[in-house]
């Protein structure tokens, strides 16, 4: 069997259920993968650092996590990496999306700035357990342009058509500064360019002296495709979108039938 050294594990749609949890079987066989293995476990997510640490907890690991989507990596509390959206790019963002309408949050190192606490908003503190702060976005902006700083990420949400409109407008006039992608039908996330979950795993294969044919990489959307690719074994979740699925090495069960334990029983426990 193939030797692997470390596991990277998208969370919404792979390591947690539909219901926004990890079931018991696969906190059991992730914790046989670290414990009895001695493989790391990565989490890495368009989450911020709040959002994934208690998952963390959860699970008994203690590791270094990839945040919004690789544009900051955080360990114990310290940043490893940060890649921010230059607040000239947040501010052209902000003004496209205050004229279609659509809720923007705004995220930096473990903070989640929102202008006001609407029905989205709520949707997404229930969904990730944690409450942002309200903020007036034109003081914010001012004090990123004196730190010559920006936002790791900002989230967009809205209905499906307006989400569609503003993903065609950003990708028209600022492609080439930002990744932009859909990661429901209703939410849009914006990164820097230079920050995709491939660079974050890369900085951690130095870190760890891996190689990326040592690398496991399980997920679900198509911002993990690029992880999928550069991983030695990529796999895509049975809830995977079909272009997902195409690119990687192997499908294992859905997200409601505990398709990380599946995988790792498969490639490491077996």
């Amino acid at each position: 069997m193939k030797t692997y050294k470390m596991v990277c594990l998208d969370i919404d749609g792979t390591l947690l259920s539909s219901r926004h949890e990890i079931t018991e079987h696969t906190k059991q066989v992730i914790r046989k993968v670290v414990n009895e293995k001695q493989i790391p476990v990565i989490l890495v997510s368009a989450r911020m650092p709040k959002g994934i640490l208690f998952l963390q907890k959860e699970l008994n690991i203690v590791q270094p996590i990839i945040c919004y989507s690789g544009a900051l990596i955080w360990n114990h509390g310290d940043q490893r990496l940060s890649i921010t959206i230059p607040v000239s790019k947040v501010k052209m963002v902000y003004t496209i999306v205050k004229r279609l309408g659509i809720h923007i949050s705004l995220y930096k190192d473990d903070e989640w700035f929102i202008e006001e606490l609407d029905e989205w908003a709520k949707q997404e503190s229930e969904i990730t357990k944690i409450t942002p702060s309200i903020a007036d976005f034109s003081n914010l902006f001012l004090i990123w342009e004196q730190n010559n700083t920006g936002a790791n990420k900002i989230l967009c949400m809205a209905d499906f058509d307006r989400i569609q409109k503003l993903d065609a407008k950003l990708k028209q006039h600022l492609s080439t500064h930002l990744n932009v992608y859909p990661s429901k039908s209703t939410y849009l996330e914006i990164m820097s360019k230079h920050a995709t979950k491939t660079s974050g795993i890369e900085y951690l294969c130095k870190e760890f002296g891996i190689q990326r044919s040592e690398i496991i990489a399980i997920g679900d959307n198509f911002n993990d495709t690029n992880m999928i690719e550069f991983a030695g074994l990529g796999i895509a979740m049975g809830n995977a979108p079909i272009q997902v699925k195409e690119i990687a090495d192997d499908i294992t069960l859905s997200n409601d039938q505990d398709g990380v334990a599946e995988a790792l029983k498969k490639y490491l426990l077996s």
